[in-house]
């Protein structure tokens, strides 16, 4: 029995073409979810439904982004899903605001693939998403802008600009901006403006700040400013978005 035959004999005997998901459970950190091509999801890892709230992948099954996440969060996985879909390429670690343990937004890293049909056709996908600070250290694009990372995580409250964020990375603007896309498909002044926003969230949800303290310790010039900038990526006014996550 050739090689071929001896591989295609055992996929076809699996019961359950999902069952390798299962491997997923075991790896800390890490979630695992299925999409049909409508954005629909099909399946999830354990931690997924954890983090949703759910006590079984049954109550998953059908839903979209959209029933979990604000809108403006949403539209973005939905745009991500749409372009493997049309190009049938995967996309690899592109960066995301996700829910952390506490139903915080926090950065996280996101992988999709394309599920093909037996008439080759793409029928879904399948991805991975994990923290950021879990991929941080790593070789590749994270560790070629891990000094500029580091550098706005500290200083994202005060003016950051391009040339005082290349000197502290060690590059030239240009060559950042193409590093900084390469990473994260943005360019660094966006990493800057969603970093502002992942922590006022933070403060929004756990401290008793007024939204204008927030604004202004955050890097912004007075609340309307804040509202805009945090309403865009999220969805949500920084006033709803406190009020959801408190209740």
């Amino acid at each position: 029995m050739d090689r071929l035959t001896i591989k295609s004999e055992f996929l076809a005997s699996i019961c359950d073409p999902l069952e390798l998901r299962r491997l997923f459970e075991h790896i800390p950190g890490v979630f695992f979810f299925v999409k049909d091509t409508q954005s629909r999801l099909i399946s999830a890892s354990q931690a997924i439904l954890d983090r949703l709230g759910l006590k079984q992948e049954d109550e998953i099954v059908g839903t979209t982004d959209y029933e979990f996440f604000p809108r403006e969060i949403a539209d973005a996985f939905g745009r991500d899903d749409k372009q493997v879909f049309e190009t049938g390429e995967p996309l690899i670690d592109r960066l995301e605001i996700w829910y952390n343990e506490q139903r915080i937004l926090d950065w996280f890293i996101t992988t999709k693939l394309p599920m093909h049909g037996k008439n080759g056709e793409v029928i879904g996908l399948m991805g991975i998403t994990h923290s950021y600070e879990g991929r941080r250290t790593m070789h590749g694009p994270f560790a070629s802008v891990s000094k500029a990372v580091e550098f706005i995580r500290q200083n994202f409250r005060e003016k950051i600009g391009g040339p005082e964020l290349a000197k502290a990375a060690g590059m030239s603007e240009r060559h950042l901006t193409r590093k900084f896309q390469e990473a994260f498909g943005m360019a660094p002044h966006e990493f800057v403006m969603r970093t502002r926003i992942q922590a006022a969230s933070e403060a929004l949800a756990r401290s008793e700040a007024s939204i204008i303290e927030i604004a202004i310790d955050h890097g912004f010039c007075d609340q309307s400013a804040f509202t805009v900038q945090f309403r865009k990526r999220t969805g949500l006014t920084p006033k709803a978005f406190r009020a959801r996550y408190r209740n």
